[in-house]
């Protein structure tokens, strides 16, 4: 796992990210904070299409200044996007986005849901969007959200009235929640949902606007804001020392996998909402005017304010303890509203304030962070009242036991109680996943067999400890997920979630194994333990047209946690052909066909993902000419991997190392994405890499954004990168110079190269350029103009320069053999003779 890289963050920010995963305890300006909020009952759900299209700034001033509880809605996962810590994309970036929104949102105070939708891609419009997602299972978990989160107030970040002019996904999300505003108090509309959670009518929805979306800063000041609102979220919070910026930069600092670690900002800072749906408040200072967001919004619940709100008033920092008594009588008082809605989310926020304020430690912490079905872990309870308050811990229950284990202990002031556990798991117990990768989804919808998980952030952890408590002789119940906790001597104390695992899973390697001739390969298969004393063997499944020998091996692993290493003989065809290799491990009666992959990054949580074990094997009719290429590595991708599979031999060389006489040793250059973003070196190293080119090297740069370019010089000559792009990976590609050498030598490249390709063709091609240039590709989303800037060459003295905004990054991992042929080409270009086999070291 690559490490983490991110400079930009504050200390405060690199604290939060080391102590991500230990358990909250509030301190007292906390546990009055959350007193506030306790006596607040109205609620905001922020909407918009991905992680990182939240605005921080408003959720946590809607949580920690209005004290409302409020909730992002992200459409999508965010699975479509690029990452910079790491190798992860897809499926696993959307894991990780996940548990960054998480993060952001446990630091801005707000909640976090999502829809199935899964990110595809940049899209142009909504139409493309709602029809590669399933526009009416979208809406339908928009209109889900609203009837289980009850908002008073939407806000969509996201402007409904200018489809075409942004990311499709970003109007499409303004769309359905506009149309979702209505359904979600009409009968007729997915009365499925009815039943469990009723209808809600929200009474007000806005648009988070700016100036931004008017154009100009001068056209705002000229625009009719009559149905506009306004807040200074520049607020200052002294029980937390931070303004709400503040607060806001570091939530969207968690956002490490898309390069959002930022500084912190302070000072007044006004934004803006604009009235789309519902009626104007008549206090434009006040969003919720016009809606009671006191207790009296209950049946009775001024008996409930009537204790509250001296609790909040009269609050003792000194010894929070002392209000238990009352929070306890107003305790028993909310479980008697007839309003389950709040009572369940009052009952909730009022438990957790009873035990801050008890000081209140309970623990449930595994002597190993996995086990596997059918297997037993030894459990610590851990169990200490840290208050003169008249607790008792009556029983606990397992979620694996049918019934609680009495105890009747009274917990004295600061006397901890340890008591062991042996957990049995049963052996249909699943394992530990994301609950919406468990069944193979669609290009633009993840499956959810599991109505009931619809919506949530993460699948609810399997292994649970319910304490059963009297506080004051009064009942308390307090459940809390069985964690690992150890520690590191370089680190301190680590948490990580316990986590069931398969008792073996098997994966190899390479997801992608390129065949560039018909000579058989060594394909290594790793097999993992989930637990001691694994036996059984393995095979593989592979297309018809190829030979995999043996049939079949055993398997032996003593240990968990352990890998055997298996390998497999794979015999391509003669000729083009590519197809799935997949292991198949059998224990017994059992077979287990899914990769166990680890995602282990400091700021989030640790995550175990199970998807399906698998790796294309592609026989490619491919010829290359040249040998030894540097990769400059920009904002992570797998290139350098997949150009050594097609047999050259690649050196990751740094910017210090850039030299001419380092450089001289190599055919080519490779330049990673957005490595001109990323890399601020590089703007010292532009002009050596030219002198290469001059001197009859090749160097491909891939794409960069169009802002933040940190070199003065993208090209040897005039280039000027644009947002243009084609997002249909389906679009006709034409070739502009069939004669031209990058398209014939070594490997004729035609139409049939550009098929097969996933998610886009290119992204951010220069849209002017010199006439050194030849443009060589034509291409175009539907209804748009034809770009020809996806791959520009230039002979440069001896050598040549090649600009591409094709999706390299992209194809190469899902093993597209016209992806490979033609970047071949573009490293062969004016290489006369194939140099010999010298292997160059780093």
């Amino acid at each position: 796992m690559r490490k983490i890289i991110a400079t930009l963050l504050l200390t405060i920010l690199i604290a939060n990210i080391s102590n991500a995963q230990q358990p909250q305890k509030l301190n007292a300006s906390e546990i009055h904070d959350a007193i506030k909020k306790l006596n607040f009952l109205g609620s905001v759900l922020y909407v918009a299409a991905h992680p990182d299209d939240e605005n921080t700034r408003l959720i946590s001033y809607m949580s920690n200044h209005v004290k409302a509880r409020t909730a992002y809605l992200s459409l999508t996962r965010g699975d479509g996007g690029q990452n910079l810590i790491g190798p992860e994309i897809r499926e696993l970036l959307g894991v990780i986005r996940t548990q960054e929104l998480l993060a952001a949102r446990r630091t801005d105070g707000g909640q976090q849901r999502f829809t199935r939708a899964n990110d595809f891609g940049y899209s142009k419009h909504p139409d493309e969007t709602l029809a590669i997602w399933n526009k009416d299972e979208v809406l339908s978990d928009v209109v889900l959200a609203i009837r289980e989160f009850k908002p008073d107030i939407i806000i969509n970040r996201f402007n409904h009235r200018n489809p075409g002019s942004t990311h499709g996904h970003h109007t499409s999300s303004a769309m359905l929640s506009l149309e979702a505003f209505d359904l979600a108090n009409d009968k007729s509309a997915y009365p499925e949902q009815i039943k469990k959670y009723g209808t809600w009518q929200p009474k007000r929805e806005f648009f988070n606007t700016s100036w931004w979306f008017y154009g100009s800063r001068e056209k705002f000041k000229k625009a009719d804001k009559s149905k506009l609102l306004n807040f200074d979220i520049g607020v200052y919070y002294p029980s937390k020392g931070l303004s709400n910026n503040e607060v806001a930069s570091l939530a969207s600092s968690k956002h490490l996998c898309q390069g959002f670690g930022r500084l912190t900002q302070r000072g007044s800072q006004t934004e803006y909402v604009e009235l789309i749906k519902g009626d104007l408040p008549k206090d434009k200072s006040n969003i919720f005017d016009g809606i009671d967001t006191s207790w009296n919004r209950v049946k009775n619940g001024n008996f409930v304010y009537n204790i509250l709100n001296k609790v909040e008033t009269d609050f003792n920092f000194q010894n929070p303890a002392a209000h238990i008594n009352d929070l306890m009588t107003a305790r028993e008082l909310i479980k008697k509203i007839d309003n389950n809605h709040w009572k369940t989310i009052k009952t909730e926020e009022i438990d957790n304030i009873i035990q801050a304020c008890a000081g209140l430690y309970l623990e449930a912490s595994s002597n190993t962070p996995t086990s596997s079905p059918g297997q037993s872990i030894d459990v610590n309870l851990e169990v200490l009242n840290r208050s003169t308050a008249n607790i008792e811990l009556v029983s606990y229950n397992i979620s694996t036991n049918k019934t609680a284990t009495l105890k009747t202990q009274s917990l004295k002031a600061n006397e901890k109680f340890n008591f062991k556990e042996t957990v049995s798991l049963s052996t249909n117990a699943k394992p530990t996943t994301p609950y919406w990768l468990d069944k193979k989804g669609s290009l633009g919808m993840y499956t959810v067999e599991d109505k009931s998980l619809i919506g949530k952030p993460e699948t609810p952890r399997a292994l649970t400890v319910i304490f059963n408590l009297k506080v004051n002789n009064k009942p308390l119940t307090i459940t809390k997920d069985i964690v690992y906790r150890y520690s590191k001597p370089d680190k301190g104390e680590l948490y990580r979630p316990f986590e069931i695992i398969p008792e073996a899973s098997a994966k190899i390697a390479e997801k992608v194994i390129i065949f560039e001739n018909d000579q058989q390969k060594e394909i290594p298969v790793i097999v993992k333990a989930g637990r001691d004393n694994v036996e059984g063997y393995i095979e593989m499944e592979y297309p018809k047209d190829w030979s995999v020998f043996p049939k079949k091996q055993k398997i032996n692993i003593a240990n968990k946690g352990q890998e055997q290493t298996i390998v497999f003989t794979v015999i391509p065809p003669k000729n083009q052909s590519e197809g799935l290799l997949k292991p198949r491990v059998i224990i017994g009666d059992k077979t287990y066909t899914k990769e166990l992959i680890e995602i282990n990054y400091e700021h989030i949580p640790f995550q175990t993902v199970l998807l399906p074990s698998e790796s294309k094997i592609v026989r490619l009719d491919i010829k290359k000419k040249g040998e030894n290429i540097a990769y400059i590595v920009g904002a992570g991708d797998v290139v350098p991997e997949s150009l050594e599979q097609i047999g050259y031999n690649v050196v990751i060389i740094k910017p210090e190392d850039i030299t001419a006489q380092r450089l001289s040793q190599f055919d080519a250059v490779v330049v990673g994405i957005r490595a001109y973003n990323t890399v601020e070196a590089l703007k010292f190293k532009q002009q050596t890499l030219f002198d290469f080119v001059e001197n009859g090297g090749n160097m491909i740069v891939q794409y960069n954004t169009s802002h933040r370019v940190k070199v003065d010089n993208v090209a040897p000559y005039k280039l000027k990168l644009s947002r243009d792009r084609v997002t249909d990976e389906f679009a006709e590609v034409k070739i502009l110079e069939p004669n031209h050498e990058l398209m014939n030598v070594p490997n004729k490249i035609t139409a049939k190269d550009f098929e097969g390709w996933t998610q886009e063709r290119g992204l951010y091609f220069p849209n002017e350029w010199a006439k050194e240039f030849t443009p060589l590709l034509a291409m175009n989303d539907k209804g748009e103009s034809s770009k020809k800037g996806s791959l520009l060459v230039a002979k440069h003295g001896k050598g040549h320069y090649i600009y591409t905004g094709l999706s390299f990054f992209r194809e190469f991992p899902a093993g597209v053999s016209g992806a490979y042929r033609l970047f071949a080409n573009m490293l062969s270009i004016g290489k006369e003779n194939i140099t010999t086999n010298q292997e160059i070291k780093n």
